[in-house]
């Protein structure tokens, strides 16, 4: 009978792997019942057919089927345990059944016992010795082993010999489960009484019923050949390298009879009857050389017993043993299995830190089985052995993320053997980061250009700030360093973004009030504890052209009329005058050029765009009117550029009563002060007694006017050049030329101003009552007209 062994275990909520074992005997018909697979799982017939239940075989051999309509494992083939695992023990097959919907997998294990269906078999049907009469009591003849399939009791037990007349039967029992079987002689043979003899060796197994086998065993005896072959040696080794070539010679055995003739002739034969041997090896029955006939391996069986047969022609024979052994060659590459690796590691990881275990397996022996396992070099790791076929992979220095993120290590596994092989297997292991390193900025300091009356909230540029670690640890942030600017927070000037690092203006910037300040940035990571570093930041406040030129003389006044003076004697190139002017701002926006934009008569004057001086261009006539009146433009070089209007009274004529008698009906402001109220009625008062006086001082000045004229003209001096205009940035002050000096006095009222003259490269000497110093112009004198 056969039994049921069920198993079951519960894997996952979506599949269950089932377990059950059959044990049925071999040879079971067609059609039998192996179990009820669908009871013994615990099934549903109807989750059979839902399912699609089926069984899959290992093999392409399908011994069991499945009936779904009862749940039945029935044989689909007969099944021979023999022709299946031979002298295996135990003999299984091993079945998976599947389901779908949901998919569930069961496992079906059929142990297939055995029953005795085989009897004792010898490879001959008949055995003939031929055994001359001559042979002694005593002799042994080697006999054919019977075979046996079954295995267990059912196999081959006993001998026995029938008659027992002559021969008795000898049964050898050796270590590894063989026996040799040998008929004795146990009384000598007379040919004259029987010249043939029939025996019957009988092969018995254990089973129920017990089945034997028989092979007929048939002497002749022969006449006077009474000496047997004897071996040289009982024993012989010899060794073979796996993987020879067919054909290799191993050893040579050899055995000698003394008798003559064919009595003497002696054969060989290999007398083993199982493993497979007489398909490995050959013998010359005729030379004793025994050699390879077929292919060895060492891993599969290192070392072959091979029995040995030496008969004469007289049927005499003896035994001996060949003990083969197979030596290993370097026929397998080492196979590497990783047990156990982490897929990163921190970046400060101590040395010795393990990151994965491999065992390596080589089925080699000796040499070709030892390995060696290495990695590349350059990388901080070693590998070590710490037992037989375990390796251990672990730091062996420092890591650095920031240098290295990942490693592709190879691992490279040779056997000592020669050649050597080897095999190799890849490792890929990622270094986690730790903050270890604070922000860089991109610069050492940072310097920014912004142009003033900027709009609150300019974006002015960016400081930039990296960090050479990954993720919250490479976070950076921007803080403002508290500091002040000419004593107010620094945060009143500017912002920094924290995200960005962008820097704002807070407030508008005025250049003549601030021209550059500076403070710093910090740039501060988001790992634990935080990073930082600083830098410095400046920022140049950049001029704009926000200032029109202010014009510091000629004096614009709303009251009495000032004019400038010019002889008519005066020849080309005379200077009238000097405008001038400064601009608050800087660089080119102060650079102020002059225009003369109205004039009574444009042919007479000129100014100087880049010095503002006034001077004749022509010589003066009589025809010149006295009263000449200028306009001049003084503009400043930005962009848009600004200006300033100056309007200039020229009186051309040689008296005073004739400036006076033209300029009198000049439009005098409403407004007089106390001052000038007080001196006209004065001037009024004394015009009678001063009369004489002003004549006289009137023909007086005429005259020394026309010397003084005459010296200047006769003493060959050269016109005065014009020359170019020589700069200096002075700052918010403007730009002046530096070949001129002038030296003008005049006090708040620049009506009742007194004139100190003045010439070229002299020194200036104060005036009473002055308040402010402006250019004059070269013999040139002012005079104040009410």
């Amino acid at each position: 009978m056969w039994h049921t062994v069920l198993f079951f275990v519960v894997l996952s909520s979506h599949s269950v792997l089932g377990q059950v074992s059959y044990s049925i005997p071999e040879e079971m018909a067609k059609g039998s019942t192996v179990g009820n697979i669908a009871q013994d799982l615990g099934l549903d017939l109807k989750r059979l057919k839902s399912g699609k239940a089926r069984i899959f075989s290992g093999d392409s051999t399908e011994y069991i089927e499945l009936n779904k309509e009862k749940g039945m494992l029935l044989i689909k083939e007969k099944i021979d345990r023999e022709a299946l695992c031979a002298k295996t023990t135990p003999c299984a097959l091993h079945l998976q059944m599947i389901l779908e919907n949901p998919m569930e997998l069961y496992t079906v294990t059929v142990e297939i016992t055995d029953i005795n269906d085989n009897a004792p078999t010898f490879q001959n049907k008949e055995m003939r010795f031929e055994i001359s009469e001559s042979a002694v009591t005593g002799a042994r003849f080697v006999l054919e082993k019977a075979v046996d399939a079954d295995v267990g009791t059912n196999g081959l037990q006993s001998y026995s010999l029938h008659p027992t007349d002559h021969f008795d039967l000898a049964v050898h029992n050796h270590a590894d489960r063989r026996k040799n079987v040998e008929m004795v002689l146990k009384r000598p043979l007379d040919r004259e009484k029987q010249e043939r003899i029939s025996l019957m060796l009988t092969a018995i197994d254990g089973g129920e019923p017990v089945l034997s086998g028989t092979v007929k065993i048939h002497v002749n005896i022969l006449d006077a050949n009474d000496n047997a072959p004897v071996f040289n040696q009982k024993l012989y080794k010899a060794s073979l390298t796996e993987n020879s070539a067919k054909g290799s010679k191993l050893t040579t055995v050899s055995a000698s009879d003394p008798d003559e003739g064919s009595n003497g002739q002696v054969t060989y034969y290999i007398s083993n009857t199982e493993d497979g041997v007489k398909d490995v090896f050959i013998i010359n029955q005729f030379t004793g050389e025994v050699s390879l006939n077929g292919q060895i391996d060492y891993e599969k069986m290192n070392n072959y017993i091979l029995d040995i047969e030496a008969r004469d022609q007289g049927g005499l024979s003896d035994s001996c043993k060949i003990v083969i052994d197979v030596l290993d060659i370097n026929d397998n590459s080492p196979f590497i299995n990783i047990l156990s690796m982490s897929s990163s590691i921190s970046e400060d990881s101590p040395p010795g830190t393990v990151v994965a275990m491999l065992k390596v397996n080589d089925p080699d022996s000796f040499a070709n089985g030892r390995v060696q396992c290495s990695i590349s070099e350059h990388i901080p790791f070693a590998i070590l052995s710490p037992s037989n076929n375990i390796f251990s992979l672990r730091t062996e220095q420092e890591l650095d993320r920031e240098r290295e993120s990942e490693y592709n290590i190879t691992v490279l596994c040779s056997d000592e053997g020669v050649p050597s092989l080897s095999s190799s297997a890849s490792l890929r292991l990622f270094i986690s980061d730790v903050n270890d390193n604070a922000p860089v900025f991109e610069r050492r300091s940072y310097e920014a250009f912004v142009l003033e009356n900027n709009t609150p909230g300019l974006s002015i540029f960016t400081v930039k700030a990296s960090d050479a670690d990954s993720n919250q640890n490479a976070r950076v942030s921007y803080i403002l360093d508290d500091s002040a600017v000419n004593g107010v927070p620094v945060s009143s000037y500017v912002s920094v973004s924290a995200d960005n690092g962008v820097i704002s203006a807070v407030r508008a910037f005025d250049y003549e009030q601030l021209k550059y300040f500076h403070f710093r940035v910090k740039a501060q990571d988001g790992g634990s504890p935080p990073l930082g570093s600083n830098v410095t930041v400046r920022i140049k406040i950049q001029d704009q052209n926000d200032n029109a030129p202010q014009v510091l003389y000629p004096v614009q006044t709303g009251g009495s009329v000032v004019a400038e003076i010019v002889p008519r004697s005066a020849d080309v190139g005379y200077l009238v005058t000097k405008v001038v002017a400064v601009d608050v701002d800087s660089g080119q926006n102060a650079w102020l050029s002059y225009k003369l934009q109205k004039a009574t008569d444009r042919a007479l004057f000129e100014v100087g765009p880049q010095n503002g001086e006034i001077r004749t261009v022509r010589q003066v006539t009589d025809k010149d009117a006295v009263k000449q009146k200028l306009t001049v433009v003084v503009e400043d070089n930005g962009q848009p550029s600004r200006s300033a209007v100056v309007n200039i009274n020229v009186a051309v004529a040689d008296s005073f009563p004739e400036v006076v008698s033209e300029f009198s009906d000049f439009t005098l402001s409403k407004e007089y002060n106390d001052n000038l109220t007080f001196y006209l009625v004065l001037a009024l008062a004394a015009v009678s007694f001063l009369f004489i006086t002003t004549v006289v001082v009137i023909i007086s000045v005429k005259i020394y006017r026309w010397r003084q004229s005459r010296i200047f003209y006769q003493a060959s001096l050269p016109v005065i050049p014009y020359y170019p205009p020589g700069y200096a940035d002075t700052g918010v002050t403007g730009t002046l030329p530096h070949m001129y000096n002038y030296d003008v006095c005049m006090t708040t009222n620049s009506r009742k101003s007194d004139c100190k003259y003045s010439t070229l490269g002299a020194q200036s000497s104060g005036c009473e009552g002055s308040n402010a110093v402006v250019p004059s112009s070269r013999y040139q004198k002012r005079e104040r007209f009410e």
